[in-house]
């Protein structure tokens, strides 16, 4: 069976560094001292790009924006692992087929600093000074809206994912109560608050509660998102919201809201916040006495690093999963399972493994299928028609473009897990692990924990 190979970690590269190969980082690897060395090889000055090796001299560009530093970084870091196994696939290390012609990939890495008006301008870069022939982008609205609006401004195809559709596709101008609006350059996979409330309330209905849901939700597209839908999808099965109020990204105080939760006695939690929001209401929560029965997190919690910041406070917080290592996927270029991407992940880094992985592999699955079903890969409408018309399956499950719920978007499943003290596993002993205990919306994926209450 194929199998992911762990690779060198090197640095991400700062603006206006010297370009640096592949090729060359990998000759340079021959002994120890050269791979303890090899981040300092890139140099110190611009956003990095990666070659895949090719004789011809076409080059197709791909730009990939992500918060790699600021609020968001969590997102990021395992941005440059997955991109390094991209390229060691055979469709990438050999060069793209397309119309006939073989095409060397460049992809170009750019830091949006959790920072939407860097990441317009980064994606304006890449299009107008690097040429780029597709954009992918990842991690929240605040990343990938303003990609995709300088994208459909300038003509240049581009792949959304980890956002909820609803909040990506009224960012771009589109009703998403009325999905009917196609953008010709944009397309975007993941799943939106229909999917949220397949992953949370099955997991709700499996803890006995009063039905009274603590909402924090804050004034930034996500929260607005949520805001506008969650209320019908609670009332829909019974749960009375308690909203604590559209509060300013990175509030240092949230006292009111817990004391306007605990006024109504809310037993289930719910929320969509920056990450450093979550921790700082999270713990003032529990030294004001706030503890839901269960808490389902949207956002938050999503990596380990977030965990680290919480500690004991982490156990038994339920999410949401898009991807892991035990879910039945495997690579659409080489055929090797998440298992396989993970496990190498965790030996190339020493870190844990993290869901951001697959979602930014199965990106880079589907640039290379739509450049490599076209005639020219530098015709952006027609590399913008294939995406729209797309359908495959590979790290991230099945994605397909024309399914809907609006042109462009195609929508992936997500478990429900909850953060538990680890237990001796390949990818569950660490201090805290991720353990999938509702497969409702994720029916491949197996159990292999038990929900619990947050707060018995």
């Amino acid at each position: 069976m194929p199998q992911f190979e762990p690779v060198p970690q090197f640095e991400k590269e700062p603006p206006g560094a010297a370009v640096v190969s592949r090729r060359q980082l990998l000759m340079g690897m021959g002994s120890g001292a050269a791979l303890l060395g090899a981040g300092r090889l890139l140099g110190s000055r611009a956003a990095p790009r990666f070659y895949a090796s090719s004789s011809s001299t076409s080059t197709i560009t791909i730009g990939f924006v992500s918060p790699q530093t600021g609020d968001l970084a969590d997102f990021a870091t395992s941005n440059t692992f997955a991109v390094n196994q991209v390229l060691r696939a055979p469709q990438f290390a050999k060069g793209f087929r397309a119309g006939g012609k073989t095409y060397r990939a460049n992809i170009i890495t750019k830091d949006s600093q959790s920072d939407p008006s860097r990441a317009s301008v980064v994606a304006k870069d890449l299009v107008l000074n690097n040429n780029a022939d597709l954009i992918i982008t990842s991690s929240t609205p605040e990343t990938d809206n303003p990609v995709a609006l300088a994208c459909e401004e300038l003509g240049v195809p581009c792949i959304s994912t980890v956002v909820p559709w609803q909040a990506w596709y009224a960012g771009l101008g589109g009703d998403p109560v009325k999905p009917t609006q196609k953008f010709e350059y944009n397309v975007m996979f993941f799943f939106g608050l229909e999917g949220f409330g397949a992953c949370f309330i099955p997991m709700w209905e499996r803890i006995k509660t009063n039905k009274v849901v603590a909402e924090m939700f804050p004034n930034d597209a996500d929260g607005n998102a949520f805001r506008a839908a969650w209320p019908s999808m609670m009332k829909a099965k019974g749960y009375t919201p308690v909203d604590g109020g559209a509060y300013t990204d990175l509030t240092a105080n949230f006292t009111s809201m817990i004391t306007d939760f605990k006024s109504h006695d809310c037993e289930i939690y719910l929320n969509v916040p920056l990450p450093p929001d979550f921790n700082t209401f999270w713990k003032q929560a529990a030294q004001q006495g706030f503890k839901p029965k269960l808490a389902t997190v949207a956002k938050v919690l999503l990596f380990p690093a977030d965990v680290k910041a919480l500690g004991p406070l982490v156990n038994n917080i339920a999410t949401d999963s898009w991807w892991s290592p035990f879910a039945p996927y495997k690579s659409s270029l080489t055929g090797a399972t998440a298992a396989s991407l993970a496990e190498a992940y965790q030996q190339s880094t020493g870190q844990q493994w993290t869901q951001a992985i697959g979602s930014t592999y199965a990106a880079f699955e589907v640039a290379y299928e739509a450049f490599s079903q076209v005639s020219d890969p530098h015709d952006h409408k027609e590399v913008a028609a294939k995406l729209h018309g797309l359908s495959y399956e590979g790290m991230n499950g099945k994605i397909d473009f024309a399914s809907g719920p609006a042109p462009g978007v195609a929508i992936i499943p997500a478990a429900g897990v909850q953060w538990k003290t680890g237990k001796p596993g390949k990818f569950t002993d660490f201090p805290y692990a991720m353990f999938v205990v509702d497969n409702t919306d994720a029916p491949s994926w197996p159990l292999n924990g038990t929900l619990e209450p947050t707060n018995p």
